[in-house]
């Protein structure tokens, strides 16, 4: 099995991580200009790689984040197993604020980002019906349980574009579908870590609730920052408790997370490419 290399993707508020023998790092990639340079560092003997989101100083709008370029970096890095942290709107009436969602499944609402590796000169296609690494997300809920942090465990992710927040129909829309947590980032980040053939679990952090709620109105800006200030603290405190616990050599994904390219390039080895294959070299080389 290979060494495991935990990376950190932080959300709103989460621009830098505690770690031992930390470094900022700037990785090139073919992609275009990541967030930010790269945190590397250990926690207990752990390797750990963490990534502002929107970059230090909250730089970036979900619409322009460079999504592709960050996977590709944190692949470039060694990293294994992607855990992201996210602010997000509730759904669901016992989804209060300071809760953490552990979530399963998606729905992507996003249309102006780029989403794939893969494109004209090599076609490729993966398994996403799962898109959160089971195996993954159990532990994070293992470790949040443990660490007395309110989460609840499962659930589905509605990725909106943004930046604006949802119109009162569109929250209630969402509801409807059953969905528990909306949020502007999470798509297509979630669909390229499956690309790269990296592990990928969320952890949506409550600030408050949607535009469904009929307190909703009555939330200013200082209650959600307040909120987002002890989420961060609590996020700090379970990544340092997650990575002491975290396996040190990567285990096999049960659903095929670290081997989804196996099968997935469509396009013949005569056909492909040559400028597109060599900016696949981190997520698809493996299987190129």
């Amino acid at each position: 099995m290979a060494r495991s290399v935990l990376g950190i993707i932080g959300g709103s508020g989460i621009y830098d991580l505690p770690m031992d023998s930390a470094r900022w790092e700037k990785i090139e990639s073919p992609w275009g200009e990541p967030s930010d340079a790269l945190r590397r560092g250990e926690i207990d003997g752990l390797p750990v790689v963490f990534l502002p989101r929107h970059g230090r100083g909250h730089v970036y709008a979900p619409s322009t984040i460079n999504y592709r370029a960050n996977i590709d970096c944190l692949k470039r890095a060694g990293v294994t197993d992607v855990i992201s942290l996210s602010a997000v709107g509730s759904l669901k009436e016992d989804l209060v604020p300071g809760t953490f969602v552990v979530v399963d499944q998606f729905i992507d609402r996003t249309f102006a980002r780029e989403k794939s590796f893969f494109g004209t000169g090599c076609v490729g296609h993966v398994a996403f019906a799962h898109p959160v690494s089971p195996d993954l997300a159990a532990l994070v809920a293992k470790i949040l349980k443990e660490q007395d942090i309110r989460h609840a465990v499962g659930g589905t992710y509605v990725v909106m574009e943004g930046p604006q927040f949802s119109t009162l129909a569109e929250s209630n829309l969402h509801r409807s579908w059953g969905a528990s947590v909306i949020g502007m980032t999470n798509m297509p980040e979630a669909k390229l870590a499956r690309e790269a053939e990296l592990c990928y679990a969320t952890v949506a952090m409550v600030t408050d609730f949607d535009a469904w709620h009929p307190t909703h109105d009555a939330v200013d800006v200082a209650q959600v920052m307040a909120t987002m200030k002890g989420n961060i603290g609590l996020a700090k405190r379970f990544v340092l408790a997650l990575a002491k616990a975290f396996p040190r050599e990567h285990p096999t994904c049960p659903i095929g997370s670290d081997r989804a390219l196996e099968f997935a390039i469509m396009t013949a080895p005569e056909k492909r490419d040559a400028e597109l294959v060599k900016k696949l070299a981190a997520v698809a080389g493996r299987v190129l």
